[in-house]
């Protein structure tokens, strides 16, 4: 991208594509797609567009940006629900862009005084504005995180150090080195200045790519076992899979029964753990006895603990939960070693405000029980192994996955129902749970009732990921660790620290404006 030499911003006609344009690169960095380097060519779209804006216009182009993303990133929200959930959650996503396009235009007064500022500026504003977005409304949505587009990158390794906040940063501020190089309106001579901005932006991005290479984000050699995940499909895709709660619960009892059968004939090791995905029992099965016993075949016949995800009455009238609990061979359910989901969907597994959100849609009806979030990390003792549980959308969220290796998780586990959803989904998912495992340099894996399921190593590499809408059994032997790692042991402080920084900056931006007297044109 080069931006034409101007004493003022880009002329709109120009700014307004670029824009859309930055949310088109940022879409295509993602899952299923997966061309990662443009997702700091995106960030520098935006950077640029919104560059000595009025707030209005900035945050008018931000918009853009951010419908040219979450609008097809999202579109597997639509599959099943209908358009207007799809529609207001990506308006909702798009909003935090616009207000990172206003910030951007609010600090040109910064990066025009320090020019090399500007990616490091555009790096804590685009971890700021993640940050909000991770947590409001209702607890936030962090889908289509720049981090989350990184999973098959170099950058990656940045994970190690500093978790998701940190990726981005890193993938903001080569956005932002992009703009640097650019942007044509440099003191003194053009013919001096561009070649030695286009060396130096070039020098910078390459000690980001190295750094992330060189990090070591691979297991020491520790103890290891060996887990089956099973993949027991639905009978047909959509909402109303669980109208065949019993087939789809027996499509996971058969397809374990059989795993145990090539067991005994010697064909495959006896796994020291199975894992089922979320919703494989929607029978409650600490309260119907057929769907218990069920289990407990499956359970005895394959000789290993079964980590079960059920859906479990209660504890009111009119509530339930959303579990991973832990069946033994011989004893049946632990009801020590169970988990119960922290972070429910809000609008998908229970409605706030449903008398108000009744007048916008009556879709909400569709949700006719509240699931009640659970209180505790989701530790959970298979004997074998300590596993570190997290259901679904949960792996998006930095703070439910450290929790689980705090409380000492050797293996990360993911359970998930991607039945109402596409591939798409289920491979933008199964990029977050690369890059957990490189953050925390743990073995991971992803179970999925209908796929993409398939194990990750602690430096991001995939094994054995199954297909989309198929039955599949995987058996793999994977290694331990009880290490921590340093974005493990930082925690929140690499966002908190970024997120402070571009507060600072927008405070710097504000003084400056006043001694200024500071307008842009819109």
């Amino acid at each position: 991208m080069v931006v034409r030499a101007t004493s003022g911003p880009l002329p709109l006609r120009v700014a307004v594509p670029v824009a859309v344009a930055a949310g088109v690169a940022l879409l295509v960095a993602f899952p299923p797609y997966g061309w990662w380097p443009l997702a700091p060519v995106g960030v520098a779209g935006l950077a640029a567009a919104a560059h000595r804006r009025r707030l209005r216009a900035g945050a008018g182009l931000g918009f853009l940006t951010g419908v040219a993303l979450f609008a097809p990133l999202l579109a597997w929200t639509n599959l099943h629900t209908g358009l207007l959930p799809w529609v207001l959650l990506s308006l909702l996503q798009a909003g935090y862009l616009a207000v990172l396009g206003a910030a951007t235009a609010w600090v040109s007064p910064v990066v025009d005084r320090w020019r090399w500022a500007w990616p490091a500026v555009t790096g804590v504003l685009w971890v700021g504005q993640e940050a909000l977005r991770d947590r409001t409304p209702f607890g936030g949505f962090p889908w289509g995180r720049l981090a989350f587009s990184q999973d098959a990158s170099p950058l990656l390794g940045w994970a190690w150090l500093g978790g998701a906040p940190l990726v981005t940063g890193v993938v903001a501020v080569a956005g932002g080195l992009l703009v640097v190089g650019s942007w044509r309106r440099w003191p003194g001579p053009d013919g001096v200045w561009r070649p030695v901005a286009g060396v130096a932006v070039g020098l910078l991005l390459l000690v980001g790519v190295g750094v992330g290479l060189a990090v070591p984000t691979g297991a020491g050699g520790g103890r290891s076992v060996r887990v089956a995940i099973v993949q027991g499909n639905v009978p047909r895709l959509g909402l109303d899979f669980n109208a065949q709660r019993q087939a789809v619960l027996n499509n996971h009892v058969d397809a374990t029964v059989t795993l145990a059968g090539q067991v005994a004939s010697g064909a495959v090791p006896r796994p020291d753990l199975v894992v089922w995905p979320e919703n494989s029992s929607d029978i409650d099965p600490l309260r119907n006895a057929a769907a218990g016993a069920r289990i407990s075949e499956a359970a005895d016949a394959i000789g290993a603990p079964i980590l079960v995800g059920a859906v479990l009455a209660g504890p009111g009238a009119g509530e339930v939960r959303n579990a991973g609990i832990l069946w033994r061979p011989g004893t049946g359910p632990d009801l020590t070693q169970l988990y119960t989901k922290r972070h429910p969907v809000p609008f998908a597994e229970y409605v706030p405000m449903r008398s108000l959100a009744r007048k916008v849609s009556s879709q909400v009806d569709r949700v006719r029980a509240d699931f009640v979030a659970g209180t505790t990390p989701g530790v959970v003792d298979a004997g074998a192994v300590v596993l570190g549980d997290v259901i679904c959308f949960e792996v998006a969220y930095d703070g439910l996955v450290r929790d689980t290796v705090d409380g000492g998780a050797q293996l990360l586990v993911v359970q998930t129902n991607n039945a109402t959803f596409d591939v798409a989904e289920a491979r933008q998912q199964l990029a977050m749970v690369r890059l957990r495992a490189v953050e925390h340099g743990r073995a991971a894996l992803m179970a999925s009732t209908v796929g993409v399921s398939g194990f990750v190593a602690p430096d991001g590499r995939v094994s054995d990921a199954t297909g989309f809408n198929t039955r599949a059994v995987v058996v793999r032997q994977v290694t331990l660790s009880d290490g921590r790692t340093p974005a493990t042991r930082a925690g929140r402080w690499p966002e908190w620290a970024l997120a402070g920084l571009a507060v600072a900056a927008l405070a710097v931006a504000g003084v400056l404006r006043r001694r200024r007297g500071v307008t842009a044109a819109g």
